[in-house]
């Protein structure tokens, strides 16, 4: 989900808010309760929640892609093991 900001127009009160993109915007300010509050343009920011591919993708070092590291050890010690019985 995004997080918005919004500023009061009337007393200059600022806030972050956690909102769907579907959420209306919000118009009461908790600061002065008027409703003057205005969502400002910004970056938007947005929070990764659980695992995805943010989490197996992106590692630092040599842990680039857990998913893909795991299967090719796999493959390559079948590989050597099915040589072994073929001479033995």
């Amino acid at each position: 989900m995004p997080i918005y900001e919004y500023q009061c127009e009337a007393c200059g009160h600022q806030m972050e808010a956690l909102q769907r993109m579907s959420d209306a915007p919000l118009t009461s300010c908790p600061s002065c309760e008027q409703p003057r509050l205005r969502k400002k343009i910004s970056a938007v920011g947005f929070r990764l929640k659980g695992s995805g591919w943010y989490e197996t993708d992106f590692k630092a070092g040599n842990k680039k892609n857990l998913a893909g590291d795991t299967a090719k050890p796999a493959a390559k010690s079948e590989a050597s093991s099915g040589s072994a019985t073929e001479t033995g």
